[in-house]
């Protein structure tokens, strides 16, 4: 696997209103923790459409590793330009400072929102130039990633495709090993 579509829920589907929620920290090292796996067995480049949430936290976590200096690409591939205009303003800059500092940007149509299938052409657009994606999903919480995962399970079924996932019980886990590591950030 050389190359990796990132995705999941947007925060708010997961009860995350502020980018300071200490769940956000709990979610950004199981990815972590994961990427530098793949990295160790090959994985070359991680894409993310830019979508707050699982996506953006995604991408924070590649320009992490990369000044960590792990060998890995960042490629940003919004469904269209401006994705973040209607945005709070603290994931706005997040969001810029990503897409300035990402190794690939480039949106799948080349002007603002028009309607969903912009959407369905980034979902074909990121299985298409991917071997594998991780998809932080609970079965119990459908949520937006479903959409993404109707078309990548269509994928699988052709051959050569893998979805990849990061579960509730992976998140508790992290969580755990937090805890034992740093006691005290528990008693905060």
């Amino acid at each position: 696997m050389r190359t990796l579509v990132v995705t999941g829920y947007k925060p708010m589907e997961i009860g995350i209103f502020k980018q300071q929620d200490d769940k956000v920290s709990f979610i950004k090292e199981t990815i972590k923790r994961r990427l530098v796996t793949y990295i160790d067995e090959g994985l070359e480049w991680v894409l993310v459409s830019g979508q707050m949430g699982v996506e953006l936290w995604t991408a924070e976590v590649v320009l992490d590793l990369k000044d960590e200096d792990y060998a890995v690409n960042l490629g940003v591939i919004p469904p269209f330009e401006n994705q973040q205009e209607r945005w709070p303003e603290d994931l706005q800059m997040i969001y810029e400072e990503v897409t300035m500092t990402a190794d690939f940007y480039q949106p799948v149509y080349n002007k603002g929102y028009e309607a969903p299938y912009q959407f369905k052409a980034r979902d074909q657009f990121l299985i298409e130039h991917s071997d594998a994606c991780l998809v932080l999903y609970n079965e119990e919480t459908e949520g937006s990633p479903r959409f993404f995962l109707n078309m990548a399970e269509k994928a699988v079924e052709k051959g050569n495709y893998q979805i990849l996932y990061i579960t509730p019980f992976d998140l508790e886990e992290t969580v755990e090993e937090m805890r034992m590591a740093d006691p005290d950030f528990w008693s905060q």
